[in-house]
């Protein structure tokens, strides 16, 4: 999975926050292009059809790890984007988990696994923010529509506030992607949502 971009500028002065400048590739969001769904708040797991595989990012300098699969190099902060197989992840326990789990309830996805990107949430994944109880796959194909969405910097600063989700990933039919998260503008009493 190739990093999505977010759908305002970043702040040179302040790269925790958007400016009011569209990204270049994301105009087509302002134009009312494309559908809007659900950001989940959790790490990003891969299934190819018979291996699992945990996103990472390796820092500059840094040494990827052992079978480590590149997805893209960005050249402006040096990091490096890719899956490492899940089981010498971090969240491999965490992962584990979910799979049993999943494998004792009726679960929406059934018999094998649809080759595809899913969300490892739940307690032990940053936090919890989703608010599972146990830990869950959650396939990125299935997430939640957002029909409410808008598409302008101001109402999506004051909608995000009130929004549940970590944020919105707006899908082109093309296959193009972007993204923007509620931590995204200095929104203020922000630090109270994300603690509630």
């Amino acid at each position: 999975m190739r990093k999505i971009p977010t759908l305002f500028v970043r702040n040179p002065d302040d790269m925790r926050y958007v400016t009011r400048d569209v990204h270049p590739d994301c105009q087509w969001v302002i134009d009312g292009e494309g559908v809007a769904t659900r950001k989940y708040d959790g790490t990003c797991v891969m299934f190819d059809g018979a291996d699992w595989w945990a996103r990472r990012e390796v820092k500059p300098g840094k040494q990827p790890p052992p079978h480590f699969r590149t997805i893209e190099h960005d050249d402006v902060t040096g990091k490096t984007v890719g899956w490492e197989p899940m089981e010498q992840s971090a969240f491999a326990k965490y992962h584990a988990e979910a799979l049993d789990i999943a494998d004792d309830h009726d679960d929406p996805v059934e018999g094998p696994w649809p080759i595809g990107t899913y969300e490892l949430v739940g307690p032990k994944v940053n936090r919890n923010p989703e608010c599972y109880d146990d830990h869950a796959l959650l396939f990125h194909a299935y997430a939640q529509v957002v029909f409410d969405a808008p598409r302008s910097y101001d109402e999506l600063a004051d909608w995000l506030v009130e929004f549940e989700g970590e944020g919105i990933v707006w899908h082109h039919p093309d296959g193009r992607m972007a993204k923007l998260k509620r931590r995204d503008f200095p929104v203020d009493g922000y630090v109270l949502l994300e603690d509630r």
